[in-house]
């Protein structure tokens, strides 16, 4: 089968390598697409593992299921869970499923970038799920992304007619736009460097947009009837931005770090100054059944709609040029894979 392999952001060739055989309890899934992640395009990480076939946001339709499989059947369309918990150890007892040894050993094989993946049995017990009706493959790869941005919400407690700083207009941040607007978040106001996506977060529900090559913090006051923000998300590991961002937080206030920087950069903070005011530093990272149901539901319904943010459709030969454009951060916002396609 055809897959797209990692090498390095500026390197993903379409190579060919055996199909994977199932065993009893699994699956085999034809990925039908495949979302680009920011995380697939963050190099200091991957190209630790590299040669690699990336991709974790997937949708396709089961071609084979192993004996013993009794929930799930041939033709069925799913979105599957890269990683999942194994729900009893301390962590995901007390919450903290993203923390489990479990949910960052497992994984598919081989990634989403490739015509066919094998889902192992754990997989196939907790992270399997079929996709509505009203909802598309391409719908389908916006699961992960979306419960991720449920959980840092939920984690964050926003409130409604809370004001909130997203900072980082990329499509996690677009994303928690969308979802602030939907949970009833007060004024919203995005920060990025490129007009693009600045423009992009308006279409999608920001009240206000900041440049981040101007002050944020005063352009923030002037947006936001002279108050800093309640709530600030970070969605961009760009250290000029996010040492801005720690000054923007208003009294009483959480500063949520859902990206970061690479790992040898540390963040300075001005512990006395959050100290005195009651601020929350907090993080969030990645995202749990709970999770994954809640962004299932939000799109089912119509709270959360998705496809207007995909603004390029590839086949598997063109995976370099979707690289490129996530890497880029210019003039894309969703890009996906669709491997059976070859237009």
């Amino acid at each position: 089968m055809r897959v797209a392999m990692y090498y390095r952001n500026s390197d993903v060739r379409v190579e060919e390598v055996p199909a994977p055989k199932i065993r009893d309890g699994e699956l085999l899934v034809k990925v039908m697409a495949s979302g680009i992640c920011g995380s697939d395009v963050m190099q200091w990480y991957r190209i630790k593992k590299a040669p690699r076939i990336l991709g974790h946001e997937i949708a396709g339709e089961i071609v084979e299921a192993g004996k013993d499989v009794k929930t799930y059947k041939v033709g069925d369309r799913v979105f599957v869970s890269h990683h999942v918990p194994c729900n009893t150890c301390h962590y995901c007892l007390n919450g903290h499923h993203t923390a489990c040894d479990t949910l960052h050993k497992t994984n598919y094989d081989p990634g989403g970038f490739s015509e066919y993946l094998k889902v192992p049995q754990i997989n196939v017990d907790r992270g399997v799920y079929v996709l509505p009706a009203q909802m598309s493959y391409e719908d389908g790869t916006f699961i992960e992304p979306l419960a991720c941005v449920v959980r840092g919400q939920r984690l964050a407690s926003l409130k409604p007619g809370q004001s909130v700083l997203i900072v980082g207009s990329g499509i996690s941040g677009l994303l928690h736009i969308k979802l602030a607007r939907a949970l009833g978040a007060g004024r919203i106001i995005a920060v990025d460097i490129n007009e693009y996506r600045l423009n992009a977060a308006r279409q999608y529900g920001a009240d206000a947009v900041i440049n981040a090559k101007d002050n944020i913090r005063e352009s923030l006051l002037k947006v936001n009837n002279g108050r800093l923000a309640e709530l600030i998300i970070i969605c961009t590991g760009a250290m000029p931005a996010i040492n801005q961002a720690l000054g923007c937080v208003d009294r009483g206030g959480t500063i949520q770090f859902f990206a970061v920087p690479e790992p040898e950069i540390m963040v300075p903070i001005p512990a006395n100054d959050f100290w005195r005011n009651e601020i929350m530093l907090m993080t969030s990272y990645g995202a749990s059944p709970q999770d994954i149901e809640a962004a299932i539901t939000l799109m089912r319904t119509g709270r959360i709609i998705v496809n207007d943010m995909i603004t390029h459709r590839l086949p598997l030969h063109e995976a370099q040029k979707g690289f490129q454009l996530v890497a880029e951060a210019k003039e894309s916002i969703k890009v996906i894979i669709e491997p059976h396609r070859n237009y």
